[in-house]
């Protein structure tokens, strides 16, 4: 019989009148990887916030290792031996690698009141380069690594003490497949030291790849505990949703003609270190997906189209003839994007849901004199948040107090809102949950039927296959790919274009 490490005890959280995990018990054994696994906002991200010290207990317990513990802060949870790695980005800008990696545990390296910063830095390059992660390097500011990279050393900083449980929320969803697989074998390493793993993942073949054991949450609730050995991916789905997930996933049509009629036109556009010479047109009707490796620059291709992409050379010039060098050109043009990161570059955190919902539509939504309408706003936000179906008290609510596929779901309310011509959706299904991820998919068709045109960044290779009528592959920054749409079409036609 497996030993339990970890006792979740009638946990209970609410914020106002939103009861987010309510009377949740269940164990948790020594040396498994153990999933949790939920539609956006069952509260998974809420037990482990709780059990990591970054959300308070109103009550219930944690007993790790036949001990209560009562961990009020991230540090004070390291020190009883539970780490996290979470859905956004957990570094701190300001900071170098190794004062990162190090953060709350400076002490080690402090003599008679004096940081020794060289000490510091060696120790933090040594674990740098026991992890594979040498081409980071530690004495550098963190913001000089891109997203990927400071989530590698966020992996670092979890995990070099070996805690006895380390948490990885949806971490993956964040990390190229390179990224995932040195994850991975962290994963791998922690479990076979006879430490445990509380993983969550909306990506449900990647849960029964991974773990062991998987525990099911809906609206708070504690549902069930199964072997992933024992179940398929269509038992996950029904006891996430409560019922089967019936209809169309991805999209069904092959051979449908692409209108000839060019909506956007990219021309030799080059970001130095980033991408160079990208031209192809985006045609009315099409979604037109962009795959590749985290260095490739397919990122930085939907930044450039949008005029967010800070010394950008080439052209980006719609229909009409305008000319997309700014955010306001592009949005005043019918353009909507969305950010990988979501955190820093696709919501304001600390407003409400109405507000973010409604900000690229403000001049839409005046009254009288031209001032803004609160009315308006409130009726605006209350519909695109309902179509989307957002987890929410209400519309007044601040967009930091929503899950991670939450936030996104606002994202997406922001631009259905706007009714954009044009979208680029860097990442759009991203920490979602299954049921969503099909209603996007859907949307996305739909919108498609409309005539409105996509740009879908994705490191899913099974998504780009399933809804693009086209796809370029990036490599070192440039297109090294064209691939049709085809129900022969698979993951090694792209693979073998992306290394």
């Amino acid at each position: 019989m497996s030993e339990v490490r970890l006792q979740v005890q009638n946990l209970c959280k609410t914020f106002g009148i939103t009861k987010a995990v309510q009377n949740v018990s269940f164990n948790v054994n020594k040396g498994e990887v153990h999933a949790l696994i939920g539609e956006n906002g069952s509260g998974k991200s809420t037990l482990t916030n709780m059990l990591t010290g970054i959300y308070s207990i109103d009550s219930g317990t944690f007993v790790l290792d036949g001990k209560e513990i009562h961990p009020k802060n991230q540090v004070e949870a390291n020190n009883e031996g539970v780490s996290i790695i979470v859905q956004e980005l957990g570094t701190l800008s300001g900071l170098t690698v190794a004062e990162n990696i190090f953060l709350g545990h400076e002490d080690r390296f402090v003599n008679r009141g004096i940081k020794n910063t060289s000490a510091m830095n060696r120790e933090a390059q040594k674990l740098l380069d026991q992890y594979g992660f040498g081409r980071i390097r530690a004495n550098a500011m963190v913001d000089d690594y891109n997203f990927e990279d400071r989530k590698l050393v966020e992996i670092v900083k979890a995990t070099y003490f070996n805690p006895k449980i380390v948490v990885i929320d949806e971490t993956t969803t964040a990390l190229s497949q390179e990224g995932r697989e040195e994850l991975y074998k962290q994963m791998n390493r922690i479990r076979s030291e006879g430490n445990t793993i509380i993983f969550i993942s909306h990506d449900l073949p990647e849960v029964l790849r991974m773990s062991d054991t998987i525990t099911c949450l809906r609206d708070g609730v504690y549902i069930d505990t199964v072997k992933s050995a024992d179940v398929t991916e269509d038992d996950l789905k029904k006891l996430m949703v409560g019922r089967e997930v019936t209809g169309d996933y991805y999209r069904a049509d092959y051979g449908e003609a692409v209108s000839d009629e060019v909506v956007l036109s990219v021309k030799d556009v080059t970001v130095p270190g980033q991408i160079q010479d990208i031209s192809f047109e985006l045609h009315k009707g099409e979604i037109l997906g962009f795959g590749g490796l985290s260095e490739s620059g397919m990122h930085e291709v939907g930044k450039a189209c949008f005029g967010a992409s800070f010394d950008r050379k080439g052209s980006v010039t719609l229909a009409d003839g305008t000319q997309i060098n700014d955010i306001p050109t592009a949005i005043s043009h019918s353009m909507a994007y969305t950010s990988k990161d979501r955190d820093n570059e696709s919501v304001v955190m600390n407003q409400s849901i109405r507000d973010n919902i409604c900000l690229p539509s403000l001049g839409e939504l005046t009254g009288f004199l031209h001032l803004l309408s609160r009315g308006k706003m409130k009726k605006f936000a209350n519909e695109y948040a309902a179509e989307m179906s957002v987890k929410m008290v209400n519309t007044d609510q601040f967009v930091s107090d929503l899950s991670g596929g939450n936030k996104q779901k606002v994202v997406l309310a922001r631009w259905i809102g706007k009714n954009s011509d044009i979208l680029v959706l860097d990442s759009p299904t991203r920490g979602i949950d299954i049921k969503v991820k099909q209603d996007i998919y859907q949307l996305m068709d739909k919108m498609r039927k409309e005539g409105k045109s996509i740009i879908m960044i994705s490191e899913e290779l099974m998504e780009l296959i399933g809804m693009c009528d086209r796809i370029l592959i990036m490599k070192d920054g440039r297109i090294n790919g064209d691939l049709q749409r085809s129900p022969d079409l698979d993951e090694n036609s792209l693979i073998a274009k992306m290394v």
